[in-house]
């Protein structure tokens, strides 16, 4: 049984324990930004292909004590490196620390590299080559203030990074951050989906994507496959269940608009590289023009907000007047609107039924959640005040 640990968006971290879980991981345990468990090593390969939320799946593969950096280099040089790359293989370091009592942490990750190349050295004669944009290995390192952890990257590029987005627009949200909210805020495949603000199409693709049973990393390559200890041919056998089981795009209940045109078709060409153009509906329309496009759903929004664009006048015109039409419009509607702007809960004139925290990066942001009544804009029962 071997220890992993994936990071993912603050927020996410009880929707990823139970996304892991249900692809049987053991021992799960909650940690400030991702979750701990534990499972074999194929288990890492299918929590890489199949998790939505997780930003990267780290294989721990060491922890001791220590007091110096030097401790952290005998640590680190005491390890069967070549039982796991080779000195062929180009490397990275990335080091993190919370009360560490080391006065820099570059020299720390100095001498974890050191450590690394010097004991790959003595077994093969060469050291491998440190590459800090794309390396074969990334290595991590967590010091606490006794503690120190080394885990090996099994996902290389961040898993948020699904190989179909062509460009991302001006402040793109992660894709593991919009399937997230996705999930936290009721969505379910089969329920009418609406981003009338859809930007690049990330929370329409997101959601395509579930609901055409397509995995998340099925377009791209992973870390471990330069691991020695995993197998690839049960990569393979994996990566074949999940295509066989993949639908192929057809319309689906989920629609999309922008009032701008340049925007849509960027929404438009990344819909074309995940090959679902048939499977979502686009419209060239402002916000406030949008009427329902089904009886029921879910409107999910990510608005421009003071933070992002600098534009806090914009904010105080526009939301009064979302407000109203989700009131006159979208009766029988739920609505989730992801923002960071602080203006927005005094403004939409609403009361949400929920809020949850959640960080876009290091944006500190809230999911409102709406419940639109029929005939009546009396409060929700159980709203909760703004």
């Amino acid at each position: 049984m071997e220890s992993f640990f994936a990071p993912c968006p603050r927020g996410l971290e009880s929707a990823l324990e139970r996304e892991l879980a249900a692809l049987g991981a053991q021992r799960t345990q909650i940690k400030p930004g991702g979750v701990a468990f534990a499972g074999d090593l194929v288990l890492a390969i299918h929590a890489n292909l199949e998790s939505r939320i997780a930003s990267r799946v780290l294989w721990r593969v060491a922890t001791g004590d220590y007091a110096t950096a030097e401790d952290v280099y005998a640590g680190t040089r005491a390890l069967p490196w070549s039982d796991w790359f080779g000195p062929e293989r180009t490397i990275r370091m990335d080091v993190a620390a919370i009360r560490s009592p080391l006065r820099s942490l570059d020299f720390a990750t100095l001498r974890i590299k050191d450590a690394v190349c010097d004991k790959l050295r003595d077994l093969t004669g060469r050291r491998p080559n440190v590459d800090t944009s794309r390396p074969d290995v990334r290595i991590h390192a967590f010091l606490d203030a006794r503690h120190w952890t080394l885990y090996l990257d099994t996902s290389g590029e961040a898993l948020f990074k699904r190989g179909w987005r062509v460009s991302g627009g001006e402040a793109p949200l992660r894709e593991n951050l919009a399937a997230g909210i996705l999930m936290l805020a009721g969505w379910n495949v089969g329920t009418p989906l609406l981003d009338p603000m859809c930007g690049s199409g990330t929370f329409l693709i997101e959601a395509a994507q579930m609901s055409l049973l397509r995995a998340p990393g099925l377009k791209r390559t992973f870390g471990f496959q330069k691991l020695r200890p995993f197998d690839l041919k049960a990569f393979q056998r994996a990566k074949a269940v999940l295509q066989a089981r993949a639908l192929d795009a057809h319309p689906l209940p989920i629609f999309g608009g922008e009032r701008d045109p340049r925007t849509l078709d960027l929404a438009r060409c990344n819909l074309a590289q995940a090959g679902l153009t048939s499977a979502v509906r686009l419209q060239c329309q402002d916000v406030l023009d949008v009427t329902p496009p089904t009886a029921t759903g879910l409107m999910i929004m990510n608005p421009p907000y003071g933070v992002r664009l600098g534009d806090e006048a914009h904010s105080r015109a526009f939301y009064p007047k979302l407000g109203d039409l989700l009131k006159q419009r979208f009766a029988n509607w739920r609505a989730g609107v992801f923002t960071a702007d602080a203006n927005l809960p005094k403004l939409i004139h609403l009361k949400a039924s929920k809020r949850t925290p959640l960080f876009n990066g290091a944006i500190e942001c809230r999911l409102y959640e709406y419940r639109m009544v029929t005939g009546s804009l009396r409060r929700v029962r159980g709203a909760v005040e703004e």
